[in-house]
This record gives C-alpha cells, sequence and structure tokens, in this order.
C-alpha cells in the first residue's frame, strides 16, 4: 500500500460569540490507499469536522491536508470541488437523497457535477444492482426504507468512481440489522473497486469491522 491521504497538525475551532472552540488540537494522519480506517469518538468531539476537513468541505484553521501529495488548503476553490466532486465520496447519516427525484435520478446526479460520463445510467444501474435495489430504481426516497436509502446514498458515492469515501455514521440512524447489511454493502464494493475507507462512528462494534481503528479525543487521535 502507499499512502493516499495525510492531515499534518491539523487545528480547526468554531467562534461561538465571542468565544472560540478548538475542535481540533492538531491532528496528523497517515492513511494507506485501500486501507479502512474508523474514527471513534464522543457526541461533539469534533468526528464530523475531522471528515470535513480530511473531504475539503471546509478548511482548517492551521496545518494542511494532503492528496496524494498535493495541498486541498492550497488549491483553488474549483480545484477542490473537482476533488471532491472526482475523487471523494461521501456518505452521511441522513442520507440527503433529493425528494424530487426517483432512485436512479439521485444516483445519477454526481455524474452531472464530476467530470461527466456517457454511461452513467448504465453505470448506476449497476451499482443499485450491486446494493439490492434493482427493483427499486424508479421508486422516490419517501417510498424507501431509511436502510434502502443509505444504500441508494452509498451508491451515489460511488457513482463517479472515487478513490476516497468519507463516512459520516453511515449507520447511525439504523438499527443493527439494518445498519449490517449497509455495512456489508459499503465494504464489499470498497474491496471490489479498491477504494479507501475513513468512517466515524461512536458504535464500537461498527469500528471494529475497520482495519485500523483510531479514537478522537480532546481534539487528537490516538491509536
Amino acid at each position: 500500500m502507499n499512502e493516499i491521504l495525510r492531515a499534518e497538525e491539523v487545528h480547526k475551532a468554531y467562534h461561538i460569540g465571542k468565544r472560540a472552540v478548538e475542535v481540533l488540537h492538531g491532528v496528523s494522519l497517515s492513511v494507506q490507499r485501500g486501507e479502512t480506517l474508523s474514527v471513534m469518538g464522543a457526541s461533539g468531539s469534533g468526528k464530523s469536522t475531522l471528515l470535513h476537513v480530511l473531504g475539503g468541505l471546509d478548511k482548517p484553521d492551521a496545518g494542511d491536508i494532503f492528496f496524494e501529495q498535493t495541498s486541498l488548503v492550497s488549491m483553488k476553490p474549483s480545484k477542490r470541488a473537482a476533488f471532491r466532486a472526482n475523487r471523494c465520496g461521501f456518505i452521511f447519516q441522513s442520507y440527503h437523497l433529493l425528494p424530487e427525484l426517483d432512485v436512479l435520478q439521485n444516483v445519477v446526479l454526481p455524474s452531472m457535477a464530476g467530470v461527466g460520463r456517457k454511461d452513467a445510467k448504465e453505470r448506476a444501474r449497476h451499482l443499485l444492482d450491486r446494493v439490492g435495489l434493482s427493483g427499486r430504481m424508479d421508486h422516490r426516497p419517501m417510498e424507501l426504507s431509511g436502510g434502502e436509502q443509505q444504500r441508494v446514498a452509498l451508491a451515489r458515492a460511488l457513482m463517479n468512481e472515487p478513490d476516497l469515501i468519507l463516512a459520516d455514521e453511515p449507520t447511525g440512524n439504523l438499527d443493527s440489522h439494518t445498519g449490517g447489511n449497509v455495512l456489508h454493502n459499503l465494504f464489499d464494493l470498497a474491496q471490489s473497486e479498491q477504494l479507501t475507507v475513513i468512517m466515524v462512528t461512536h458504535n464500537e462494534e461498527v469500528a471494529r469491522l475497520c482495519q485500523r481503528e483510531l479514537i478522537l479525543k480532546d481534539g487528537k487521535l490516538e491509536e
């Protein structure tokens, strides 16, 4: 394996009125290509903030993030947007599917912001078949269960064939059985598509499914 992502002494604080709350306090991290990594921590420990910084959704106050040796912090906003569209897929706890679109359209959507591909619908159908939803493509999100919606979100995250998946409590809204099915789909696809996965969770059983586990405590990562 070789390094795909590196964080160097990352700091991030939020300002509430006149008070600054430092969430990340010198976080450093090296992630190898193809690795599955979990980050555990209590609510409010900064897990989601860390993912947002690693994925270029937010910029750190200090420190840097390198993807394949290229600094995300130094990138122009347009380049960072292209990175998020084409190289990094996000999975959120709340699915974030568009209710006015059907399942197939939701999965195809990232291709419009990414590199663009003539086979977008074919790729989307393939991914939906892989997550067991080939019979639900013309349904709207509100017609699906929570587990089905999260599997749609997983397929959508893989639409542009990213190298990196960032998953923020992907089973947080699901019961253990349904969440287990979603995780099975995630790790199965990660292996077949040679993905690197960083997943934040408060669930120790979920964390153990990854090859490596870290804990975010007092703004720093611990083994």
